[in-house]
């Protein structure tokens, strides 16, 4: 099913193909699936919207919004698809945009190599319409489940931002496996208020175990 979270807006597919037709039946190839989708006449046109967007690994979490796909030709004028793919690793944007290259027999292998370093999938052509729309259903799924991390990396932040001095040392400990006992002597306070601390750090980070606290603090 394709991702609709209002939490992220509707998804979106982007089409990189130097050929109006192509970009014009694959749009309408969407739409028949209610799906929305952009049209770009090559690569350069494309990385521009990219620049527009300030999207970049640095401010990878601001763009996209929504859960997005590329649909990418690997033959074109100009920079071709796998150039714009490298540009898009380089980014940090392969997994929160993932890729679909439509490629023709002669470019399969090209295309396996770029899949093992994190495209989405190929598609040859001439491609089935299902089979295509399914992938790109997929690779929206895909795009979903990423923001849904960064959203949670995000939310842990704030929570992190929220706690005392003392709250992180008794964390930090906590997250070490250290019993209270052990935590109040290593921190010269009572074991009362190594439990207040516990307490506090387990509400504003959400958890009910330093199991889960440890997980959610996993890199």
């Amino acid at each position: 099913m394709t991702p609709t979270s209002s939490r992220f807006g509707l998804p979106m597919v982007y089409l990189v193909d130097d050929e109006d037709v192509v970009r014009d039946a694959l749009a309408w190839l969407l739409r028949s699936r209610r799906l929305l989708s952009e049209g770009f006449a090559s690569a350069e046109a494309f990385e521009e919207l990219l620049n527009q967007r300030g999207a970049h690994a640095d401010l990878a979490a601001s763009w996209p919004t929504a859960p997005s796909c590329l649909v990418l030709d690997v033959r074109m004028p100009g920079m071709n698809g796998l150039a714009l793919f490298d540009r898009l690793v380089e980014r940090g944007l392969a997994q929160v945009l993932p890729v679909i290259f439509l490629t023709g027999h002669g470019d399969v292998p090209t295309a396996v190599a770029a899949v093992k370093r994190g495209a989405f999938d190929f598609v040859e052509k001439p491609f089935s319409d299902n089979a295509l729309v399914d992938r790109v259903e997929h690779a929206l799924q895909a795009s979903e489940a990423v923001l849904l991390q960064r959203l949670a990396k995000r939310e842990v932040q704030r929570a992190l931002a929220e706690l005392t001095e003392r709250e992180r040392e008794v964390m930090q400990l906590v997250v070490e496996g250290r019993p209270n006992k052990l935590i109040a002597d290593a921190l010269d306070i009572s074991v009362r208020t190594v439990e207040v601390h516990r307490a506090r750090v387990f509400e504003k980070m959400n958890v009910k175990s330093a199991v889960e606290l440890a997980n959610l603090l996993r890199p």
